[in-house]
């Protein structure tokens, strides 16, 4: 698969939601987002400058209700532009991590590509809300990016007193995290696995 044809669509369409990404892997981080949430918008935008993705997202959901669904949906179909824009992952770095500040705030977070869903998230928020995003979807978005894009997500806030900050500590970090996980690799052969695949 050749850098330029790195890319996704996914469309998601349900009675709470509906959702369209065009993620582009190889960009040089133009984002265009627009869910209805000014929080999640500015972390996505963020998440699209620091790991060089060019990023495509609309969503329509219920925020008549709450927040939920929608942000929940934008993950779910952000893990599968990502899991689809890989292909077989054919050459991958595969792992990477990287360490990001925001200020008082640091955030860890260790990816691997190898096609096996987890997340391990580690954060404490002191309120409850930052902006009109509820701090405590931030780990269920982690977890859902992780299972739809099937790769292994660690995510840490080493330390922060503010949790706009933290949150944005930990986007960045993801994104860094991801940029470096997804580049290829020029010496390395077929599939990163002594496996011979990255299928479960």
């Amino acid at each position: 698969m050749s850098l330029s044809t790195r890319n996704a669509f996914i469309q998601r369409k349900t009675r709470e939601t509906e959702i369209e990404i065009h993620l582009l892997v190889d960009g040089v981080g133009k984002a265009d987002i627009d869910t209805g949430i000014g929080f999640l918008d500015h972390m996505l935008t963020l998440f699209a400058s620091h790991g060089l993705f060019d990023l495509h997202v609309r969503a329509r959901g219920d925020l008549h209700v709450d927040e939920h669904h929608t942000a929940e949906d934008v993950f779910i179909c952000l893990g599968k532009a990502l899991d689809q824009a890989l292909g077989e992952r054919s050459g991958l770095v595969r792992t990477a991590h990287a360490y990001t500040p925001m200020d008082e705030s640091l955030a860890l977070v260790a990816v691997d590509l190898g096609g096996r869903p987890y997340c391990v998230f580690e954060c404490d928020f002191a309120t409850p809300a930052v902006g009109n995003l509820g701090t405590d979807l931030i780990f269920h978005l982690f977890e859902s990016l992780a299972i739809h894009g099937r790769l292994n997500l660690h995510a840490r806030v080493l330390y922060g007193r503010n949790d706009h900050h933290k949150i944005e500590a930990l986007f960045k970090a993801l994104a860094r995290a991801l940029d470096a996980a997804t580049q290829i690799d020029p010496r390395r052969q077929g599939v990163p696995s002594t496996k011979g695949t990255l299928t479960i």
